[in-house]
C-alpha cells in the first residue's frame, strides 16, 4: 500500500455535511475517502453499485475496501493492490474513465462493470481535503457489447468492422476470413483501402461517399481480392454502428462465388449441349410439354422434314401436320402430356415435300430454364421398312410351298416374318398360364390330340387355346408360334411331356 501524505481531515468540518448533501441524489456513485485512508461516506448510488446497505459495509478504510471487493480488467487480469482506484484516489492521483469488473470478494465471476474517475478537493491553502471516487455502472453497456460481441464472432454470414475516424478495421469474424483467406491479424492492422471491401463495386462512387459520411451503404455486387491473387463474388452492404462510443461501418457480405460458379458450369453445360444438338446426325427438336410448340431443330431434322427453322419453330406440330394421321398425332401427344418418355415408336411422317416416310420416333422430358420441355428424336427407317417388307412378301413366296424345306429352315423363316405380323407390345405375360402350358406342348411338338391328353382336357378346348394363343402374338401355323416361342427363350423343355403312342407324338406342319 502507498504511504499516504498527512493531510487535515475534512470529517469533523461542515463542508462535509454540506458535500453529502449535495451528492446524496446523484445517479453517479460518489465515495469520499479522507486523506488519512479511512472512507467517510457514499452516496445511495454508489451503495446500490456495490450491492451493500451502507458504508459501513464498504469497511472503515482503504485497505477493507480491497479486501472485500476483488477488481480486474476487462482482459481478466486482477488488479494489483497499488493499482485499486480507490488507492489511486488516495494517492492523490487524477485519472478518468477507468474501466474494472467488480466481484465481491470469494466470488469468481464479476456482478458489475464500474467506470471509475477521481477528484480531490482542497483547502484554501491548496492542501488535499477530501478525496473523491465518482463511479458509473456501465454494466449494461459492456454486457450488450459482449453479446454483440459473441453474436458477430459466431455469425457465419462475413462481416468486419472499421472505424470511420481512420477507416482502420477494428473487428472482423470467423466468415469473412474463411471466404477472403486473410488472416485476422492482418485484416486487423490494415484499413478499408489495404484490403478494399468495396473492390470493383457496381457503385463504389456512391459506397465511398456514403462511407465517408457515415451513411448506410445499400447493398451492390462488388468481387473481393483474395491474398492468393484469386477473387470472390460478394453482395456488401454497410451499416453505422457505434462501439466504445466511436463511430464505425459494419460490413457485411453475402457470398456469391458458389452462384458464379453454379452459373458458368451451367453455362458450359448448356453450351456443350447446344453444340451436341446443332451436330447430331440424328433429327433434333425441343418442343414444350404445354402445347407442343417447337423451340429450337438442328440441321437434321431440317434436312429430314424439310421444314427450315423459321417454317416450324414456334408452331405446335399438329399445325405443321407433320403426323401422316390426326390418329397418330392424337396417341402420340397424349403419351407426352402425361410425362411418359416414348422410345422407338414406328410412325409415318409427312415432310414438306408432302410423301410418306416411316420414322422411329424417341422422347425424352426436359427441363430448360423455368420450363417443362421435350426433346424429340426421329430417325428416317423407310429404306429399311422397304427391305423389310420385300424380305415378308419373298418369305410368303416360299412358304406358300413348303414341301421341300426342313423343319429348321421352316421356324428360322417364320421367326423373320413374326415380327411384322405381331402387335405391339405383346409378351408371354400377355398369356395365361394354361396358354402357356399349350404353347409350350406345341414347342415339343405335340397335336392338339396329345396336348389334351397330357393336360387333362377335351380337343376341343385345346383348339380354343391354340385359336387365343395365335390371336394374341399374331400367328396361324404351329411352326410359327413355336419360333415365336422360342425368340424369347421360352421352348418347352420345362413341361413334361406324357408317354403317349407315337403316332400321337408327331411334329406339326403348317
Amino acid at each position: 500500500m502507498r504511504a499516504a501524505p498527512v493531510l487535515k481531515s475534512l470529517r469533523d468540518s461542515a463542508d462535509l455535511r454540506h458535500l453529502r448533501q449535495i451528492i446524496a441524489g446523484l445517479d453517479e456513485g460518489v465515495i469520499l475517502v479522507d486523506p488519512d485512508q479511512s472512507i467517510l461516506w457514499a452516496n445511495d448510488a454508489a451503495l446500490t453499485m456495490h450491492g451493500v446497505d451502507s458504508v459501513a459495509d464498504f469497511g472503515a478504510t482503504v485497505d477493507e475496501y480491497r479486501d472485500r471487493f476483488q477488481l480486474r480488467y476487462r482482459n481478466n487480469h486482477r488488479l494489483n493492490d497499488a493499482d485499486y482506484p480507490i488507492e489511486r484516489v488516495v494517492s492523490g492521483e487524477a485519472f478518468s474513465e477507468v474501466v474494472v469488473e467488480v466481484a465481491v470478494a470469494g466470488e469468481d465471476d464479476p456482478r458489475w462493470v464500474h467506470q471509475v474517475r477521481s477528484l480531490v478537493l482542497t483547502n484554501d491553502a491548496d492542501e488535499p481535503e477530501c478525496l473523491v471516487m465518482i463511479i458509473q455502472d456501465v454494466s449494461a453497456r459492456f454486457e450488450a457489447e459482449d453479446r454483440f460481441e459473441q453474436s458477430f464472432n459466431a455469425n457465419p454470414a462475413p462481416a468486419v468492422i472499421c472505424r470511420l475516424s481512420d477507416l482502420r478495421f477494428v473487428k472482423v469474424n470467423q466468415g469473412f476470413l474463411d471466404m477472403t483467406g486473410h488472416d485476422r491479424d492482418g485484416v486487423l492492422s490494415r484499413t478499408v483501402y489495404d484490403i478494399d471491401v468495396l473492390a470493383r463495386a457496381e457503385k463504389r462512387a456512391l459506397a465511398k461517399e456514403r462511407l465517408s459520411e457515415g451513411r448506410t451503404i445499400p447493398q451492390m455486387e462488388a468481387e473481393l481480392d483474395r491474398p492468393d491473387g484469386g477473387t470472390r463474388l460478394v453482395i456488401v452492404a454497410g451499416q453505422p454502428i457505434e462501439m466504445g462510443e466511436e463511430p464505425c461501418m459494419l460490413f457485411t457480405f453475402a457470398d456469391l462465388e458458389p452462384r458464379r460458379v453454379a452459373e458458368t458450369a451451367l453455362r458450359q453445360s448448356e453450351e456443350r449441349f447446344t453444340r451436341t444438338f446443332s451436330l447430331a446426325p440424328v433429327a433434333l427438336a425441343i418442343g414444350t410439354r404445354d402445347g407442343h410448340r417447337l423451340c429450337d431443330v438442328n440441321e437434321a431434322f431440317t434436312g429430314l422434314t424439310g421444314y427450315a427453322p423459321a417454317d416450324i419453330i414456334g408452331r405446335p406440330l399438329g399445325q405443321v401436320d407433320l403426323w401422316e394421321t390426326a390418329t397418330v398425332r392424337d396417341a402420340v401427344e397424349a403419351d407426352i402430356e402425361t410425362g411418359r418418355a416414348i422410345r422407338d415408336r414406328e410412325v409415318r411422317l409427312r415432310p414438306k415435300d408432302g410423301d410418306v416416310i416411316d420414322c422411329v420416333v424417341s422422347t425424352e422430358p426436359i427441363r430448360l430454364g423455368d420450363e417443362d420441355c421435350v426433346l424429340w428424336a426421329m430417325r428416317d427407317v423407310s429404306t429399311r421398312k422397304a427391305s423389310e417388307r420385300e424380305l415378308v412378301g419373298a418369305i410368303d413366296a416360299v412358304m406358300k410351298d413348303t414341301s421341300w424345306l426342313s423343319r429348321s429352315i421352316m421356324e428360322k423363316l417364320a421367326r423373320i416374318r413374326a415380327p411384322q405380323a405381331e402387335p405391339a407390345g405383346v409378351g408371354l405375360d400377355e398369356l395365361t398360364p394354361r396358354e402357356r402350358d399349350v404353347l409350350a406342348l406345341i414347342c415339343r411338338g405335340l397335336d392338339d390330340k396329345s396336348i389334351a391328353r397330357a393336360l387333362g382336357v377335351s380337343g376341343n378346348t385345346v383348339r380354343n387355346h391354340v385359336a387365343r394363343i395365335y390371336s394374341k402374338i399374331g400367328v396361324n401355323r404351329r411352326n410359327a408360334a413355336a419360333a415365336w416361342a422360342r425368340a424369347r427363350g421360352f421352348d418347352g423343355d420345362s413341361m413334361p411331356v406324357p408317354r403317349v403312342g407315337a403316332a400321337n407324338v408327331r411334329e406339326t406342319a403348317a
